[in-house]
């Protein structure tokens, strides 16, 4: 299993002068982070930039700088080499983690001419056979698995919920492994709970949350109000076939904060997975 990756997220010396921000820096890391914890190999592309330009280079678009007969031929030697080296492997990539704003390495959004515009950069357009993402969403792994914990029940549900994501490779923080469980905990232990939750929180990059019940569970919907408040993506998973009005399955500030999905199955492909529905 391996990505080809932009070779400026291993190594941020190969962008242009002046424009990596702490931003970028960080999402950098955490893609890394994301193919280290599931055993993801990294495989650099080349850089057609660094290669044409050098490394010390000013920023520019592709019709600026990139736009000649010599950089196409070197465009066409450089697809040449990372499909051999494709096929040498006998299994694809599972995508290419590109970095947007890029005029060679660019997902959704190019720098092609002085306007930022929507597609792949010009050396990411030679793989449209190729899934490809952007490096922030990539780095998005990191998931708070928000519902009831109360009964057995629940708390096995809740498990092969972690167990999808995880095959998924998405990082899960599971509330209901966190602390003492009894009914006779001190309120020490209420306290350092409360602290770690909320500090997994703030860590996490996306909340999903099981909404199932005639009502959604109270702490469930405190979570995902926090987690809406402080900007981070929020998908629901109701199962329950109960509706609560016409155009409302549950509570519909929560289903209004977050995207909804009515099977489990269906959570990967509406967090993004790279992988198919039944990896």
């Amino acid at each position: 299993m391996y990505v080809l990756i932009a070779p400026c997220i291993e190594n941020p010396g190969c962008r242009a002068r002046g424009i990596t921000t702490d931003e970028d820096l960080r999402h950098f890391r955490r893609a890394v982070e994301r193919c280290r914890r599931f055993s993801i190999e990294m495989v650099p592309l080349p850089c057609p930039e660094t290669i044409y330009l050098g490394r010390d280079r000013p920023p520019g678009s592709y019709l600026d700088r990139l736009a000649t007969p010599a950089f196409a031929a070197l465009l066409d030697r450089l697809e040449a080499e990372v499909r051999a080296a494709i096929r040498e492997r006998r299994e694809p990539p599972l995508a290419i983690v590109g970095v947007d704003s890029s005029p060679a390495c660019g997902v959704t959004a190019t720098y092609h001419s002085s306007v930022k515009q929507p597609g792949r950069g010009a050396f990411l357009a030679r793989f449209p056979d190729i899934p490809a993402v952007d490096v922030k969403e990539f780095a998005r792994h990191r998931i708070y698995l928000a519902g009831p914990l109360f009964s057995e029940a629940e708390r096995t549900y809740n498990l092969v919920l972690r167990d999808l994501l995880n095959a998924h490779l998405f990082d899960v923080y599971l509330p209901q492994e966190v602390g003492d469980t009894s009914h006779t905990r001190c309120r020490e232990e209420h306290r350092a709970i409360f602290a770690q939750h909320l500090q997994a929180l703030r860590d996490a990059d996306i909340v999903v949350a099981v909404i199932d019940g005639a009502d959604a569970d109270s702490g469930t919907s405190w979570e995902m109000g926090y987690a809406y408040a402080h900007g981070k993506r929020l998908v629901a998973l109701r199962t329950d076939f109960r509706v609560v009005g016409h155009h409302e399955r549950v509570n519909l500030m929560l289903e209004e904060s977050a995207a909804v999905v009515t099977k489990k199955e269906d959570l990967p492909g509406a967090l993004g997975s790279l992988l198919p529905a039944s990896p």
